[in-house]
């Protein structure tokens, strides 16, 4: 995982895969791991994510770190806070 971000009603991931896996896979992985961590934390069972996702893939050309902050930004473009400090939901390798 490059770079996410937890926004309010949905996730944004920056994810690199490798030649064996495939984005269905890694998406369930994460959604699996994540649902599991939250119901825990909340003290509730059942499903906490849509099977759906929406995917856009990158090419080679495309700047990650770019790409990267495009994503974290997500919450100021929200208005959700002035600045990204402000935010904890998120992180990048590069920043």
């Amino acid at each position: 995982m490059l770079a996410w971000v937890l926004m309010p009603d949905h996730a944004h991931w920056l994810i690199e895969l490798s030649e064996h896996d495939t984005l269905g896979a890694v998406v369930n992985r994460i959604k699996s791991a994540s649902a599991r961590h939250a119901n825990r934390v909340l003290g509730r069972v059942g499903p906490l994510w849509s099977a759906a996702f929406h995917d856009h893939a990158l090419r080679a050309e495309d700047d990650l770190p770019d790409i990267a902050r495009y994503v974290v930004a997500n919450p100021l473009r929200a208005g959700l806070v002035k600045r990204l400090d402000d935010y904890p939901f998120w992180n990048a390798i590069w920043l």
